[in-house]
């Protein structure tokens, strides 16, 4: 792999760690109290942010490894499925069940960019908020597994 296609991807993902290292807070606080209309705004900005930065890094492998990006009104699922599926450039980035993980992700991003804040509800946020860091960790294997191949 190219070393600044691989810099890009490694920076990253380090600025989605320093989302959650400057998230941590908010997430300390979950442990003892369910989040109120503030605590879920902020959360649901966390949740898109980080959705925003996985799609840059799929966007960075899709343009500079296999030529070509998603365009039009599916451009985000078919981006997602285009990292899932193996190509003649590379295998595929994410497996079937991570996949399925980040789509979860992906879809509240897509609500989150169209609806207004008192919108959210914690009942359909909370396992997207509780699994972050473990769908974060799996991710990142799974792109440590691509640029260190």
């Amino acid at each position: 792999m190219d070393k600044i296609i691989k810099e890009q991807i490694e920076f990253k993902i380090d600025e989605i760690d320093k989302l959650f290292f400057e998230y941590d807070l908010i997430f300390k606080k979950l442990e003892s109290e369910t989040p109120d209309l503030f605590d879920m705004t902020i959360l649901g900005s966390v949740l898109h942010s980080f959705y925003n930065g996985l799609e840059n890094i799929f966007d960075i492998i899709a343009k500079n490894i296999d030529g070509s990006v998603p365009t039009g009104n599916k451009s985000h699922q078919e981006l997602l499925h285009q990292m899932a599926s193996e190509n003649s450039m590379r295998d595929e980035i994410i497996d079937e069940q991570l996949y399925l993980k980040l789509r979860e992700y992906a879809t509240f991003r897509h609500f989150y960019r169209h609806a207004y804040s008192f919108q959210l509800n914690w009942e359909k946020m909370k396992p997207l908020v509780e699994n972050i860091h473990a769908v974060w960790e799996e991710t990142k294997k799974s792109l440590g597994k691509f640029i260190y191949i």
